[in-house]
């Protein structure tokens, strides 16, 4: 991966904070008792996270409070794009996947992608919280943290929402497809 500048300019951290409070104020039912003013200072201190949110954003992940760790007190953001990120699909999941295909490359793996943002993947936990908060991958799927016996055996896991229940999958770590990206999370 390619090192990047990870800060934003004045007018790009300002134009976030707006899309981001606007995102909260309109989905209350994801932060019942959270006050924005709160998330606000805390993505004020925290320029590097900023960014990573600012990268969920342009890669389409529309990212937003979804809870607070109270002995922490890190704020939760999950991205709630109602399919998956479309900046973020037709990956495999994570480099020794794409190393170990011999033809039709994807352009990049998840993992690396989601390291360079800043993020981790959400787990299967995860997800499944977040479908309690809308529904979402009704038409597309998100890979998700696999665990290492199954990772060992060459495969990985991802993740969708159909018939009114979340299924959980596996294929090979290095397929992809243009409907199968990554959902991430962030502590902030």
């Amino acid at each position: 991966m390619t090192k990047r500048n990870k800060e934003l300019s004045l007018e790009q951290r300002e134009e976030l904070l707006e899309i981001l409070k606007a995102r909260f104020e309109k989905n209350m039912n994801r932060h019942k008792e959270l006050e924005w003013s709160k998330v606000q200072a805390k993505l004020e201190a925290n320029t590097e996270k900023l960014w990573s949110l600012n990268e969920l954003e342009i890669t389409g992940g529309e990212p937003d409070v979804v809870g607070h760790d109270k002995k922490s007190g890190e704020y939760i953001f999950y991205d709630c794009s109602i399919e998956s990120p479309k900046g973020r699909r037709s990956v495999c999941y994570d480099l020794e996947a794409l190393e170990s295909r011999k033809k039709h490359k994807p352009e990049n793996n998840a993992l690396d992608m989601a390291s360079d943002m800043g993020i981790e993947l959400l787990t299967e936990e995860q997800y499944r919280e977040l479908q309690e908060l809308g529904k979402f991958d009704m038409k597309t799927s998100s890979w998700v943290q696999t665990p290492a016996n199954i990772r060992k055996l060459g495969g990985a896991i991802f993740c969708d929402w159909r018939y009114d229940t979340v299924f959980v999958y596996h294929n090979g770590a290095e397929s992809y497809y243009a409907a199968r990206g990554f959902r991430g999370s962030l502590r902030v």
